[in-house]
């Protein structure tokens, strides 16, 4: 009883945002500059382009035709799914007609501007670019309720939103040292710690998620030696066990 009234603790250790009573009017009004993801390699992209002249910018939307199969041959027929486009390595996208167009680290709108510049080269109007992200996941773990990977549809997501997808923590996580593991467009890794009680946290630059991002929330001290004396009774009740067994055998054969 009393490790599950130490787990569960006080208002100070589980409640977020803690002290935003005390935030002036003018905290909250600091002008922030809106978040928007940027390409990084091995993203997946669909890029749509379109004028008034379908015919014209049909080149460009490739589409990868279904399959429908008869009974006595198999069809590509004209209706599938718009191409994606896989992000390589060096951030590059090779694109029809256009060849290898770099995007990595530009964002979504910088990607469109791009494309519909080099597009105009082969076009006699300025065409309409979309585009999107196909894979963009974030994934969370630990001590939540439904620890998963999530995918975003509208690219745009913060550290609660992410908890509130996975059901939220649990009353053993801890708020105050959440780790988010993220590896950036040049391969590397880093971890970012974010105390969530702090109400400050929303202005952190990393509040926002980005693609495969990984939110790792761990235990408290509490549920980890709770934890520690689960296995350790567990081990205890294997050894009495055998033993019980190997005496009961020895009784058996000795009789």
């Amino acid at each position: 009883m009393t490790a599950l009234l130490a787990g569960c603790g006080s208002s100070e250790k589980i409640a977020y945002l803690q002290g935003t009573e005390r935030m002036s009017a003018e905290e909250f009004a600091v002008a922030t500059t809106l978040y928007d993801a940027r390409i990084m390699p091995k993203d997946l992209l669909t890029i749509i382009v379109s004028t008034t002249d379908p015919e014209a910018s049909r080149p460009f939307n490739l589409v990868t035709p279904s399959i429908s199969r008869g009974t006595t041959i198999t069809s590509a027929t004209s209706t599938g799914q718009l191409q994606t486009y896989l992000v390589d390595n060096n951030g590059q996208v090779e694109f029809p007609v256009v060849g290898m167009i770099t995007v990595k680290g530009l964002t979504k709108s910088e990607a469109e501007n791009k494309i519909k510049g080099l597009l105009m080269t082969y076009l006699k109007e300025e065409p309409v670019v979309t585009v999107r992200f196909v894979n963009y996941k974030i994934s969370v773990i630990g001590e939540v309720a439904r620890p998963n990977t999530f995918t975003i549809q509208n690219e745009k997501v913060n550290v609660m939103e992410a908890l509130a997808m996975a059901g939220d923590m649990t009353i053993w996580g801890r708020r105050d040292n959440v780790k988010i593991l993220r590896e950036d467009a040049e391969g590397n890794k880093r971890v970012i710690m974010m105390n969530l009680n702090d109400p400050y946290v929303i202005f952190h630059p990393d509040f926002y998620l980005q693609q495969n991002d990984v939110v790792y929330v761990e235990p408290n001290k509490v549920k980890a030696k709770n934890s520690e004396i689960g296995s350790a009774t567990g081990i205890w009740l294997s050894a009495t066990s055998i033993m019980i067994s190997v005496a009961t055998l020895l009784i058996n054969v000795l009789k």
